[in-house]
């Protein structure tokens, strides 16, 4: 059973006539599948009108459906031998971050991402993917790894942004964004990041500091969350969809701007709708850039990852 959105009242109405005439058709015996096929055409039409217009207000809750693929979706349809690695080897383990050692079609990689869960308890476990230090400082030290051992890393980004409880702050979490990125930056194998949901602020960008970054369609990144704009700007979260606008955190603007460089196309209504599709996409477009990026040596595959970062927002800029 689909989960559906406030901009999408029009197609439940006609998913759920269409859904009831098959009842209908079921217990009475009556055959009524010229209607229904009808009413499928226009339901899907009105799908692919309603999607190829989506305002960024909207994608951003495309993006934070509940029922859109996470991380250990993806870990499962896509990491065979998953082998998770707990723990920063300083302060202890948090559950926001999951990774570990797995073989994603036949080649040994490195897979971190933010896991926010899928229901209230799993929420709770993962801390609604919002990192503490030691989330940041556990990545850290599983990217050095797959270094070590000349691993492909693998990323997957869905959060809202890093936690902003103070016991996070007493821990430092800015250090600990901060040098995420510096490892993310400085590791001389293969880095590629998706965008999967949300990637919101420096909670993202700590993993997100990549050679190669995708984002699906409807997924969402941006420096601060269109409430969280909206309540420094306006001083109330009620302008939210003005912020979504101004923040410029679609893959079609972030694209054109050259902060990302791809976007992967979702199934129709959404990978919330065909996950297996969705996921299938998103792993074509992993091995194609690991292939890619295998080529490269060490030192220049650093250098040019660099290079890419200092020279972001010029597309904007020019």
């Amino acid at each position: 059973m689909v989960n559906f959105l406030d901009f999408e009242k029009p197609i439940a109405e006609l998913e759920g006539k269409i859904a009831d005439l098959r009842h209908l058709s079921d217990s009475d015996q009556v055959n009524i599948a010229d209607e229904v096929s009808k009413l499928q055409v226009k339901a899907e039409r009105l799908l692919k009108t309603t999607y190829a217009k989506l305002t960024p207000w909207q994608k951003t809750q495309v993006a934070r459906h509940p029922d859109r693929p996470h991380l250990l979706d993806y870990i499962k349809a896509l990491i065979e031998d998953f082998t998770p690695l707990a723990g920063d080897r300083l302060f202890g383990e948090d559950r926001a971050i999951v990774g570990g050692l797995g073989r994603f079609r036949g080649q040994s990689v490195m897979v971190i991402g933010q896991e926010k869960g899928a229901d209230m308890q799993s929420r709770v476990k993962h801390n609604f993917g919002m990192a503490k230090p030691e989330g940041y400082r556990k990545a850290q030290r599983l990217m050095k790894l797959a270094e070590r051992f000349r691993l492909p890393i693998v990323t997957f980004v869905d959060t809202a942004g890093a936690y902003p409880g103070v016991d996070a702050e007493a821990r430092g979490q800015a250090e600990a964004i901060a040098r995420s990125i510096e490892v993310c930056l400085s590791v001389t194998t293969p880095l590629v990041a998706v965008v999967i949901g949300e990637g919101g602020s420096g909670g993202a960008i700590a993993l997100a500091a990549a050679d190669r970054v995708f984002m699906l369609e409807h997924a969402v990144y941006s420096v601060i969350s269109p409430e969280g704009c909206a309540s420094i700007l306006w001083r109330s979260g009620e302008q939210a969809k003005e912020a979504a606008e101004a923040l410029r955190l679609t893959a079609e603007d972030l694209l054109k701007l050259g902060v990302i460089d791809g976007v992967i196309q979702e199934p129709l209504g959404g990978a919330h709708r065909a996950p297996d599709e969705a996921m299938r996409a998103v792993a074509n477009a992993i091995e194609s850039a690991i292939r890619e990026l295998k080529r490269e040596e060490g030192p220049a595959l650093v250098a040019a990852r660099r290079e890419k970062f200092l020279a972001m927002g010029q597309k904007g800029l020019g």
